[in-house]
Parts: C-alpha cells; sequence; structure tokens
C-alpha cells in the first residue's frame, strides 16, 4: 500500500485523509467538483450558511450516482440478454 496524507478544504473546513496514492486525483476532483457546484448554488439560491450549500450538493451528486447506476443496470441487462442470444447462436451451430 501506498499511502498518502492530504489537507481538502470542504465548506471552508479543512480535513486531513489518509487515502492511497492513486486516489489523490479522484479526490482532489471531487473536492473541486463540490466547491463548484457550491459557488452556482450560492449563486442562484438564498441560503443561512455553507451546510444548507453543501446538503444541496450532496442532494445533487446522490440523484446523479443513483441515476449512473440505474443506466448502468439497464445497460448491463441489455448486454447480458445480448450475450445469451450470441451464446445460443453459437451453441445451435456447433
Amino acid at each position: 500500500m501506498d499511502e498518502l496524507s492530504i489537507n481538502v478544504v470542504v465548506a471552508d473546513r479543512t480535513y486531513k485523509l489518509t487515502i492511497e496514492r492513486n486516489e489523490e486525483e479522484s479526490v482532489r476532483a471531487a473536492v473541486k467538483a463540490i466547491d463548484e457546484q457550491m459557488k452556482t448554488y450560492a449563486t442562484h439560491f438564498q441560503y443561512k450558511d455553507k451546510l444548507d450549500l453543501l446538503a444541496m450538493v450532496a442532494l445533487q451528486f446522490s440523484i446523479n450516482a443513483i441515476n449512473l447506476e440505474k443506466q448502468v443496470n439497464f445497460s448491463e441487462k441489455g448486454l447480458l440478454l445480448k450475450l445469451g442470444e450470441i451464446n445460443s447462436l453459437l451453441e445451435a451451430s456447433a
């Protein structure tokens, strides 16, 4: 294991994380995406504090993850059906 300690700032709070070195790019990209989305919400909506913004970002990212999972599952089912058809054709011609 090649671990790395990094500090990230989310909603003006600093968090020290210990991650795998190969995860650093993804973690930093996630922090940047959260920050950018919080700025977008801040300019378009009223809020009391950054926790409100963070909650909306968490909700949006969760919805996106659920929708992506649904798409992947749908694609996997279609792929499995097609592979089954191909396998049946190959078995029939053998």
